[in-house]
């Protein structure tokens, strides 16, 4: 037999297409050839695999070796085509059978000495196989991440030795499996923020119904404080939304700990950060922050020193809950529904409409840094809640403040194992009547599961042109009121939740 098909998959995105290493052992000149639209680390994956199948006990084919990697339009990159490279070439030669081949997949990257090391994307490639109806052999280091799917056959190897036995019937591979999982580092505490309790119920409204928030307020009132505490008052992760996070960070630079399984992300990049950064991108399109921050949080500090073009890269998939990459050569699309979480200052010193008076800024340079955030970004955003200075009393220093009380005593408050309950009963309520969170609700659903009352209604009318609402802006006014009802524990809207809504999406002062 001089021909061997052996079936892997692509870590090109989070769908891991199906790939089959076909290897034609020739007559000719020894050496190897990969053809598919491979890669420079595919391409150099010749030279590993010759080295590893020396290095194993087995003996390199001295003929002339092609392998092509089918589809042969898809790239291919990686060094996850190593071990159904090696295989191939040992079946092919008829040093190994090609039993357990057409129901097993195979990926990992192989040392010079076979031993074989971790790749990219091992959960989405056995979401793929099993999904697929196979099994899959994956790198021990792997096996952790992989055993979070709890389904199909998916087994360890440390080696390309142990996989030859396996396949010879000499040997056996142990079921991945997960090891020790460090516990997650416990979120910062809501009760730890000094006063703010206008901005505390809006987060507690924003959490309950996955609901876009932007803070504005003078520097050090606690802005990003509160955006830090948002993690700990989120509802817990369904298994598929886990499973869905998880295979994201599985494909990115980064790679996936399994400490954070089933805790939802927080991403907060800087503000440089580019719009490819942003959304993803790349000759090799990998998933961006917006992906990363899927089904959970994506927190933008300093929201107008972000450049004006990354910033308006979200309003697509603000909207979709998606991201569509395309290239000359492919198109990838990765899921995107994540909670926008935003801070800035009201002006360039930050001190605009403070009661101290200290802002000097003219109106036109007020002007020229609110402008960096366009309209409609702005009109996506479902809660904006002034941060204002706190009174010296309420910071624990005052006159309020007994001489055995720590600064910050005072602020009390509940904390956030309390607002979290509250917050998973809300987005229960939601899921059992729509099956997705408030903000997520389709046009049609909001008017079959937020119909308003006649007095309601007038209020909303009214509400829209005084303060010039858009048809998108009544209607996340009506999903915030919807959630307000949630977390009143209430079937209906009334007057007193849409006039809630309607006071948090109020624009800032002096906006």
């Amino acid at each position: 037999m001089s021909l061997a098909r052996v079936m892997t998959r692509a870590t090109a995105d989070v769908q891991a297409p199906e790939v089959c290493v076909e290897v034609h052992l020739a007559g000719g000149l020894p050496g190897v050839s990969v053809v598919g639209l491979p890669q420079a680390a595919v391409r150099e994956a010749r030279d590993r695999v010759r080295a590893a199948i020396c290095n194993s006990g087995f003996d390199m084919p001295q003929r002339r070796v092609t392998i092509s990697l089918a589809p042969a339009e898809l790239p291919k990159a990686g060094g996850g085509y190593d071990l159904p490279m090696a295989i191939g070439i040992l079946v092919a030669s008829a040093q190994l059978p090609a039993r357990r081949l057409d129901t097993t997949e195979f990926v990992g990257e192989l040392s010079l000495g076979g031993e074989l090391r971790a790749i990219r994307g091992a959960l989405p490639a056995a979401i793929g196989a099993v999904g697929a109806g196979r099994g899959i052999v994956v790198p021990m280091a792997n096996a952790a991440e992989v055993a979070l799917l709890e389904q199909g056959d998916r087994r360890q190897a440390t080696s390309l030795t142990d996989v030859s036995l396996w396949l010879a019937g000499r040997g056996k591979l142990a079921p991945a499996r997960a090891g020790p999982t460090p516990p997650a580092a416990m979120p910062p505490d809501l009760a730890d923020v000094v006063g703010q309790p206008r901005a505390k119920r809006a987060l507690e409204i924003a959490a309950a119904g996955s609901h876009n928030l932007l803070f504005c307020g003078p520097p050090g009132t606690g802005k990003t404080m509160l955006a830090s505490r948002l993690p700990g008052i989120l509802p817990p992760m369904s298994a598929t939304e886990a499973l869905q996070t998880a295979a994201l960070a599985s494909v990115s630079i980064g790679g996936f700990e399994t400490s954070q399984w089933r805790q939802r992300p927080f991403r907060a990049p800087h503000h440089t950060c580019s719009g490819v950064a942003l959304v993803g991108g790349g000759s090799f399109p990998r998933p961006g922050e917006v992906s990363l921050a899927h089904n959970g949080v994506l927190f933008l500090d300093e929201l107008p020193e972000f450049n004006r073009h990354a910033l308006e890269v979200l309003r697509e998939p603000l909207e979709s809950g998606r991201i569509v990459i395309s290239r000359a050569t492919r198109q990838a699309e990765f899921p995107a529904r994540f909670q926008l979480l935003c801070a800035m200052n009201p002006c360039p010193c930050g001190q605009s409409g403070d009661p101290s008076g200290e802002c000097r800024c003219t109106a036109d340079q007020v002007a020229r840094y609110r402008s960096r955030v366009s309209g409609p970004l702005l009109d996506r955003i479902d809660l904006c809640v002034d941060v204002p200075r706190p009174d010296r009393p309420v910071l624990g220093v005052g006159e309020n403040a007994g001489p055995d009380d720590a600064p910050g005593d005072v602020a009390g408050g509940e904390d956030s194992g309390r607002i979290r309950q509250r917050v998973a009963t809300a987005r229960k309520r939601q899921l059992a009547r729509s099956g997705v969170a408030n903000a997520h609700l389709e046009p049609a659903a909001v008017r079959h599961h937020c119909r308003l009352p006649g007095g309601a209604g007038a209020l909303l009318e009214s509400a829209a042109r005084r303060l010039r609402l858009s048809p998108r802006g009544c209607q996340r006014v009506v999903k915030v009121a919807r959630t307000i009802a949630d977390l009143a524990e209430s079937n209906f809207i009334d007057e007193a939740h849409l006039a809630e809504a309607i006071q948090l999406r109020r624009r800032f002062r002096k906006w």
